[in-house]
């Protein structure tokens, strides 16, 4: 199963026209089956603009609330959805000002021998001085999670930009290696399972979109990512193999100004937690 995030960057900035034919391009050579994109155009036309994007016979999961313009985000999936939870992370009022604050928990009934899983597509506010806020928004996203799963221990894949790096506290807590609010999670994150001593970075001056945009001053950084739940004993899925995607201009033109994250998963041999 390829499983891939990618914030496209607003259809109202950085000639879209031009933009779209690249990144359907390289979205199709990618092949994910399921998708997470982030500033897509959410408007009256939102399902041609999917289409065109990925092509026919998608199934859509789109988060409730859009900015203005009607950017907004949509989670995509090859297989037919079943229940979808939406949860709003208006944590604070900063937090509440941002139309996209929130957590979408999809089920997906993939076929064998995954069977139905859970996909989490999570989105914080951004700013980097709102950390504060996305610890809190990370814990409530959390905890959401746990009741849609009421005790089931079905696959869960969390995905999304999350703004914020490996070190920050509140990736720390997902990836289990810190607590908040007296809570403790273990999302495994799937760069840093297979490529630990890389950057991996996806929004990074390095790119032209970034070095012209309006964060331009800011460090190279890693803030989307492909994270799999995991139990005491390890992630329930085995991660085959993890890329950047959509880094490469073509034909002159830049995708986005982050670069996409796809990784390859499998169900495991053996379940966590069992010797061989």
């Amino acid at each position: 199963m390829r499983v891939a995030t990618f914030n496209i960057l607003s259809p109202l900035l950085a000639d879209w026209h031009r933009r779209k034919k690249v990144i359907s391009e390289l979205l199709r050579e990618s092949s994910p089956d399921i998708i997470a994109l982030q500033e897509v155009d959410a408007g009256e036309n939102r399902e041609q603009v999917m289409a065109e994007l990925l092509g026919p016979d998608w199934h859509v999961a789109w988060h409730s609330q859009a900015a203005p313009g009607g950017i907004g985000l949509a989670l995509a999936s090859r297989w037919p959805f079943g229940q979808i939870h939406e949860h709003r992370l208006d944590v604070t009022d900063r937090a509440a000002a941002s139309p996209w604050s929130a957590v979408v928990v999809a089920e997906v009934r993939a076929p064998q021998p995954f069977g139905t899983l859970r996909i989490a597509h999570h989105k914080p506010v951004f700013q980097l001085d709102y950390e504060y806020e996305r610890e809190l928004q990370a814990v409530a996203a959390a905890r959401f999670i746990e009741e849609v799963l009421d005790g089931r221990d079905d696959h869960v894949v969390l995905l999304g930009d999350f703004d914020a790096a490996p070190h920050s506290a509140s990736i720390r807590f997902w990836t289990g290696k810190q607590s908040l609010s007296g809570l403790s999670v273990s999302y495994h994150d799937t760069w840093e399972l297979l490529r630990p001593n890389e950057s991996g970075h996806t929004f990074t001056p390095d790119n032209p979109l970034v070095a012209h945009g309006d964060m331009f001053s800011t460090a190279g950084r890693r803030i989307d990512y492909v994270k799999v739940r995991g139990t005491s004993f390890g992630p329930t899925l085995e991660v085959r193999s993890v890329d950047r995607i959509c880094v490469d201009p073509r034909d002159g033109v830049q995708a986005s100004d982050h670069y996409g994250v796809l990784a390859e998963l499998t169900v495991p041999a053996r379940a966590p937690g069992v010797w061989g």
